[in-house]
């Protein structure tokens, strides 16, 4: 079971097993739970992870894989407890990485384009107001 810890800026050091929680920098950090001592870094945002707090237990998803480190560990972390993945071939890894990058481009374009209905919405404030 893993404990967590909400912080406002992360510390130097972090101990195993603990996941510090940023939300004014919305990011998680913990230690690779394989034990290899790696620190990972998961940022808070509508393409990477999300976090589910229920009061008591944290979640973080998408999983974790670290596909970068020498052990590559793939996990959840469902209501604060791992749950072992098996590990990706790098085909399997560079297609996930590819639908990430998909991903942001769509998040990010899509964000950058007016909504219409927001416009209606604020062309009908300024009509109501006149």
């Amino acid at each position: 079971m893993m404990q967590h810890k909400f912080v406002e800026f992360m510390p130097s050091e972090l101990s195993e097993g603990i996941l510090y929680i940023s939300m004014e920098y919305n990011t998680v950090k913990h230690k690779c739970c394989c034990g290899c001592g790696e620190d990972i870094v998961t940022p808070l945002n509508p393409t990477d992870w999300k976090l589910l707090y229920d009061g008591e237990t944290i979640s973080l998803s998408p999983s974790v894989g670290n596909w970068n480190l020498q052990c590559r560990s793939h996990y959840f972390i469902k209501h604060s407890k791992v749950q072992w993945c098996g590990s990706w071939s790098e085909s399997q890894v560079k297609e996930g990485k590819e639908q990430d990058q998909l991903n942001k481009e769509k998040h990010f374009s899509s964000a950058n384009k007016p909504n219409k209905q927001n416009i209606f919405n604020n062309l009908w404030k300024k009509f109501k107001f006149w």
